[in-house]
């Protein structure tokens, strides 16, 4: 049961990361008003017609709902685990996932998508944001633990335990700041960088310039306290931190080209998995690091 609750717990992970480059295509596209104002039907109807927005909103409500059932599927094998934090863990992802149902819901019946420029719209995209990153975070925390992942405690670590819980905060915010850059480069792309520096300018305009500034600080502080634990460490956790490096490494150069393209919606998707990638590793390796017991070469 274990074995398999591990493997299924990764596949709702990665089902969860495909739903995310799939919003991504959502936004990019302005896809997210192409079933009107209706929520759960599309256009009134159970299968779409017509546009090629509505095929894509359609799409995206329909991996939704497969990655919700991933969830509670979760959450009923987790139940027959006799490790609570497996169980909690699971709970959570499904608390997190009926989060994510209720954001969509609400951007689609607030009519918060298309072309609207809201603030209600942007405050909801960066909250959806963070919502998304918890319930990431929680699946790969049920997989971890349920593969024999030890407990963690807060009190009394190590400096490098608390400099990765910092990073984690760190990169929830550069994440967020993402999700609103992101949305101003969608419903403004013809803004040039001087529009940036504006203070005529629409807010989610002016916004882009903090997210690179933001990502780049991020970028510097993760490398340093990565290279750091992976001289000190040995075996899992010396390779992890080695890896989280370098998708950091990887990350600062998706987000130059993205930029230098000017955000082509290709590039946007991989930007968004990338993300995904940096956020899962860097939380399994913090619940390494902030594990009771160290965590076995193996």
């Amino acid at each position: 049961m274990t074995r398999r609750l591990v493997t299924y717990a990764w596949i709702a992970t990665g089902l969860s990361v495909a739903v995310i480059a799939g919003g991504a295509i959502v936004r990019a596209t302005g896809s997210g008003a192409g079933c009107g104002s209706h929520w759960p039907q599309c256009n009134g109807s159970v299968v779409p017609e017509g546009t090629t927005e509505s095929i894509i909103e359609f799409a995206h409500r329909l991996t939704s709902g497969l990655a919700f059932l991933a969830a509670i599927w979760l959450f009923m094998l987790a139940r027959r685990v006799d490790v609570v934090r497996v169980r909690r863990a699971a709970g959570a992802a499904l608390l997190f996932m009926v989060g994510e149902v209720a954001i969509g819901a609400a951007l689609v019946l607030g009519e918060w998508v298309g072309d609207d420029t809201s603030v209600a719209r942007a405050v909801i995209d960066g909250f959806h944001l963070v919502n998304t990153l918890f319930l990431l975070a929680a699946l790969a925390l049920t997989a971890w633990w349920a593969g024999g992942g030890p407990p963690i405690r807060l009190r009394r670590q190590s400096s490098e335990g608390r400099l990765l819980v910092w990073g984690l905060g760190a990169l929830l915010v550069v994440a967020a700041a993402g999700a609103l850059t992101a949305l101003g480069d969608t419903l403004f792309p013809d803004a040039s960088i001087t529009d940036d520096i504006s203070s005529g300018s629409h807010f989610l305009v002016r916004l882009r310039v903090l997210h690179p500034i933001l990502a780049v600080a991020t970028a510097v502080y993760l490398v340093v306290v990565t290279r750091r634990l992976a001289a000190d460490r040995r075996g899992f956790q010396g390779s992890l931190a080695a890896l989280v490096g370098s998708i950091v490494g990887v990350q600062v150069i998706v987000g130059v080209i993205n930029l230098a393209l000017g955000a082509p919606l290709w590039m946007q998707v991989v930007h968004v998995v990338v993300t995904d990638a940096l956020w899962i590793s860097a939380v399994v390796l913090t619940a390494a690091e902030l594990a009771v017991e160290r965590v076995p070469a193996a």
